[in-house]
């Protein structure tokens, strides 16, 4: 999933008032499922998010890199980023 800047931050303004939504379901004491739902949908949107900055930062940080022969620094980092990414 490919997205720019201007989208990514869209869909963060969009996953902000979910955010928001979520917090006024809980003072109006609304069924935990339907929390536990936009829950879902806010973390879903921002794992997309998440996913369309590796794809660029790997399609450009890490390219780049391995065109300077900085390539194993590069992996080593993205590693790291995945895994923390995925927990």
């Amino acid at each position: 999933m490919e997205l720019n800047r201007e989208e990514m931050i869209n869909r963060l303004k969009k996953i902000e008032g979910q955010v928001r939504g979520i917090s006024k379901m809980l003072e109006e004491e609304r069924y935990c499922v339907d929390v536990l739902l936009q829950i879902s949908a806010a973390r879903s949107g921002l794992h997309k998010i998440g996913l369309a900055l590796l794809q660029n930062h790997t399609k450009g940080c890490v390219t780049k890199a391995f065109q300077e022969e900085r390539g194993d620094e590069a992996v080593k980092e993205l590693i790291m980023v995945l895994d923390r990414f995925t927990k």
